[in-house]
């Protein structure tokens, strides 16, 4: 038996079930209680063109859900796209109350709430919409910002360097941090790097997970510039799907990916990369990984930002400080979240 807000809570984890495709559509869960609290059904949305969360739920419950409620994260939409409306099925299917966290920003699909009270269904929101808000946060910020949120990621020696002065830059991190780097980055739809990053380091981007096993669905692997690139590069294997964008502009580069339904790009590319993106203003959250070694000389996490005097620095709001602990014969590293907006 569970309260509704209890019923919330379920609704927000299965909305985050692990190993689901990522973008463009927001991530959903839906719990249908009966009057005495019981769990009548539950389901959640697993990517576009697949049923969604209520639907899920509805199917399942078949006609047990009939008075039931409905404890959804997002407000039920209120248009047909790849499927029909959500808020229509739940009224045909006789739910008696809907209870959602957040409403649906989206001025396309926005809108149920009010079909379900026209219907005659009691209608409630807010509950965790902190919550909801923030499982949501990469497909937020498109619809308000028109483009993808981007995240920069890197590492480096506690004096800043990524790169000792001969090229080697394996392993600044420790094992712990590396490994928290592939939570980071399955959490992304998209990785990006330049094609400088590509020639130096060889990267393969992909996601594994703690024993090392690639994981179902990938993030779009993404390589920015006009430079060719030779073929075997790892980057362009078949664990997951790459694309070149012949572009040195970050703001091209955001442009074409929001076109191709992405919406939250994790930027791991070389300093050059990182400055682009910090001069263009789009730069929204930086997590660093910063080990205890000191370089002395070396590249930098990050080029020249035209910045000549200490007043004009910029100064991101730290959100998080984590330790990440070292394995046998390694120091702990330290991870640093911080905003820019």
């Amino acid at each position: 038996m569970l309260t509704e807000r209890e019923a919330m809570m379920r609704a927000l984890q299965l909305a985050a079930t692990p190993g689901l495709p990522l973008g463009p559509n927001p991530r959903v869960g839906c719990v249908l209680l009966d009057d005495g609290g019981n769990v009548v059904a539950d389901g959640f949305h697993r990517g576009a063109g697949t049923a969604h969360a209520e639907v899920d739920a509805l199917s399942k419950a078949g006609a047990a859900a009939r008075g039931a409620t409905a404890v959804v994260t997002l407000e039920p939409c209120n248009h047909t796209g790849r499927t029909g409306p959500c808020a229509v099925a739940l009224i045909d299917a006789g739910i008696r109350r809907v209870v959602f966290a957040q409403a649906d920003p989206n001025p396309v699909a926005a809108g149920g709430a009010d079909t379900l009270r026209a219907a005659g269904i009691e209608v409630e929101h807010g509950l965790l919409e902190t919550e909801a808000r923030a499982l949501n946060r990469a497909w937020l910020f498109g619809l308000e910002h028109h483009r993808p949120l981007v995240t920069w990621k890197f590492a480096s020696s506690v004096d800043g360097r990524s790169a000792a002065a001969d090229g080697t830059s394996r392993w600044i991190s420790n094992r712990a941090a590396r490994a928290d780097a592939h939570v980071l980055r399955a959490r992304c739809d998209t990785t990006l790097v330049g094609t400088a990053t590509v020639d130096a380091d060889d990267p393969q981007l992909t996601v594994r997970d703690a024993h090392d096993r690639p994981l179902e669905h990938q993030p779009l692997r993404v390589v920015m510039g006009n430079r060719r690139l030779d073929p075997t590069r790892r980057v362009f294997d078949d664990a997951a799907e790459t694309m070149q964008l012949r572009t040195h502009h970050p703001a091209e580069a955001l442009a074409e990916l929001f076109t191709r339904g992405r919406r939250h790009v994790l930027l791991e590319g070389g300093p050059t990369l990182a400055a682009a993106f910090v001069r263009a203003g789009l730069v929204d959250e930086i997590v660093a990984y910063v080990a205890p070694a000191l370089l002395g000389a070396g590249s930098n996490a990050v080029a020249d930002l035209g910045i000549t005097t200490i007043g004009a620095a910029l100064r991101p709001e730290v959100t998080g400080v984590a330790v990440l602990e070292g394995g046998e014969a390694e120091q702990p590293n330290v991870r640093i979240t911080m905003t820019l907006r």
